[in-house]
């Protein structure tokens, strides 16, 4: 993970350090973030998680979250699992398939998984689908129904609703936006 570069104290609570500076904080890694959604979500996650300490750690009275027991999936295991989760994006993918990719039991994996990627396997399917369709969007002239099919959705309906959800916009809204900034 890269560190994005803030003009910050690193203590929680230093003179000097008041809202306005943790507001500004926020905004650099919340602007990197909106920047990099569409080309590269690893670096969105990244300005996310950074964000996410800034508040914990500077964020006043509120209980910082437990970190990490460094208890996550070993190296092999998590490129097993994201290279099937890639190859079978098409097809329904249960928690129970990827545990049983990793040699692990359900809940271990699970437990494991969100150390590793701090998301559920779930959630985490979920997002690859939706990247997955951006690039087809971006990419092929299919149509918004069999990208939603190639993409392990239910059909057009369900396709929109969660991309929406995970993107913000309809599919149709990304798809048009991103012809206009290929033309430019």
């Amino acid at each position: 993970m890269t560190e994005i570069s803030i003009a910050f104290p690193p203590g929680p609570s230093k003179p000097g350090f008041d809202a306005r500076d943790l507001a500004a904080a926020l905004s650099v890694l919340l602007d990197e973030a909106g920047q990099s959604i569409d080309e590269d979500i690893s670096r969105t996650r990244d300005c996310l998680v950074q964000a996410k300490r800034l508040l914990r750690h500077h964020g006043g009275d509120a209980q910082p979250a437990a970190e990490p027991t460094g208890q996550g999936l070993a190296p092999w295991q998590k490129l097993r699992i994201t290279r099937f989760v890639e190859n079978n994006l098409h097809e329904v993918i249960r928690t129970e398939d990827l545990a049983a990719i990793a040699r692990l039991s359900v809940s271990h994996f699970s437990r494991a998984f969100r150390d590793s990627f701090q998301e559920t396997p779930y959630a985490y399917v979920l997002s690859r689908r939706v990247a997955r369709a951006k690039e087809m969007m971006a990419t092929t002239d299919d149509s918004l129904a069999q990208i939603a099919l190639s993409c392990g959705m239910a059909d057009q309906a369900h396709f929109s609703r969660l991309f929406r959800r995970l993107a913000g916009e309809t599919p149709s809204c990304w798809r048009r936006r991103q012809m206009r900034r290929q033309a430019v």
